[in-house]
């Protein structure tokens, strides 16, 4: 049973999507169609407070879709599941449909 992880600061927890490697009739997708690094934002943590101790808050929600940086960030485990946790100004942007 994993415990549920708050970040701290302007931490966001993140949890990778992994892309399909195949189509649903069965076809192979070539390896660099999965390139695409994105996730979903699992918690958020509440900011981080300036030199004056006004608190500056994340800008992301828990559900948004994000795109990663290629390196970085710090790898959870919980329970079976593997996590990433990146400081708020890390990501570099959301994703929409």
């Amino acid at each position: 049973m994993a415990k549920r992880l708050l970040p701290l600061l302007n931490r966001v927890l993140v949890e990778k999507i992994v892309p399909q490697s195949k189509t649903s009739s069965g076809i192979l997708l070539p390896e660099r169609t999965s390139k695409l690094n994105s996730g979903k934002v699992v918690a958020v943590g509440p900011g981080y407070r300036n030199k004056e101790g006004k608190l500056i808050p994340v800008n992301l929600n828990e559900g948004d879709t994000v795109l990663l940086p290629e390196y970085g960030g710090t790898e959870v485990k919980l329970g079976e599941k593997e996590y990433h946790l990146y400081r708020d100004d890390d990501i570099l942007g959301t994703l929409h449909d």
